[in-house]
């Protein structure tokens, strides 16, 4: 390929990282959250009549689980793939690498239609290196280069709650699931099995500051911020 005919390549955007914290809580506590937080925050426009939505992602690791056992150790410089789509929509589907950085936690993430799932699910990823997008590319050489391969799949319902001031993200996720049948990641449909049922993950997100009124609005009596993994915690079920 001569030099004119090489493509643009679209660098990353600046990454804005993020503090985030966690909380484990049981049914009753996130029926509790659930009813004080949708009577102060507005919800994520993404979310159905009730406020929920399902997410489903593929996780990608080393053969020998370098993203997983480097958040067991608590590495605090690590990062992770994934492949991410939202209740049965597949025409939105997100590659995502999310990593973490003395603490706080940053995103990239790029497009993929649903072929190119496809695609990447048979090993067929001559398409990433050609790509125009640098996560793509970047993708792809580790792909080649670390062997990356689809482990595990991670399925929950969120309720997203949002507040400007300070760019808050507050989650609620709960019903837990892990599949291992990764090549049937784009089946609606796939069985997955129940993991911590009944526990609920608490996820609050912002930028500088957290705002008084989102710490009084999460607070629950007795619990501590937590450095729990949905990811970590599905790989038990392999």
């Amino acid at each position: 390929m001569t030099m004119a005919a090489q493509p643009m390549i679209k660098n990353k955007k600046a990454v804005r990282f993020r503090h985030e914290m966690k909380h484990i809580v049981n049914s009753q506590e996130a029926l509790i959250l659930s009813s004080r937080l949708k009577y102060l925050f507005k919800h994520d426009a993404h979310a159905d009549s009730h406020g929920v939505y399902r997410v489903s992602s593929l996780y990608f690791d080393t053969p020998s689980d370098m993203a997983l056992r480097q958040k067991l150790d608590g590495v605090d410089h690590r990062e992770k793939f994934r492949i991410r789509y939202y209740n049965d929509d597949l025409s939105f589907i997100r590659l995502e690498k999310k990593f973490k950085v003395n603490g706080l936690c940053g995103k990239y993430h790029a497009r993929l239609s649903k072929e190119q799932v496809e695609q990447i699910l048979c090993g067929d990823i001559a398409f990433l290196l050609s790509s125009e997008n640098a996560l793509l590319i970047e993708f792809y050489s580790k792909l080649q280069g670390q062997l990356l391969k689809p482990k595990t799949i991670v399925t929950y319902e969120r309720e997203a709650f949002l507040y400007e001031p300070g760019n808050v993200r507050v989650t609620l996720d709960q019903n837990l699931r892990s599949g291992q049948q990764v090549m049937a990641f784009l089946d609606p449909q796939l069985v997955h099995l129940p993991v911590h049922d009944g526990l609920s993950i608490l996820e609050v997100k912002y930028d500088a500051f957290l705002p008084e009124i989102v710490r009084l609005a999460v607070q629950i009596e007795n619990r501590q911020t937590s450095a729990y993994s949905k990811y970590a915690i599905c790989r038990q079920y392999d």
